[in-house]
């Protein structure tokens, strides 16, 4: 596989997602640590517990356990752009990891970093 990277021509092991190694780790530093992030906050654990709470099954395939407390409709980023308590749960819901990565693929596309 090619790196998705525009203009790099490395070629890589499929199984390493869509960028190299040197893009990937680019990208994992811009995208900064969990904490860079808000989410290791006592804010964001209650709103992690409060959202698991509400929905304990997965809302989108209604079969697993949601193990992901989702921002929605809007993600963590623009809930603070738009002035919004990004901890509050009423901008969660409850997603299993499966349903969880789909959505994040189709909405982010390029990595959780590119949105």
């Amino acid at each position: 596989r090619i790196c998705s990277t525009p203009g790099c021509p490395t070629i890589y092991p499929r199984t390493e997602g869509t960028r190299c190694a040197t893009h990937r780790k680019e990208a994992d530093k811009r995208r900064g640590t969990a904490t860079d992030r808000g989410y290791t906050s006592k804010g964001h654990q209650r709103f992690r517990d409060a959202v698991l709470t509400q929905d304990p099954i997965c809302v989108l395939c209604g079969i697993a356990q949601a193990t992901v407390a989702d921002h929605y409709p809007h993600d963590r980023k623009h809930l603070i752009l738009i002035g919004l308590n990004p901890n509050n749960p009423q901008y969660g819901r409850g997603l299993c990891a499966r349903c969880h990565n789909k959505q994040t693929a189709h909405n982010q596309p390029g990595g959780f970093n590119q949105h």
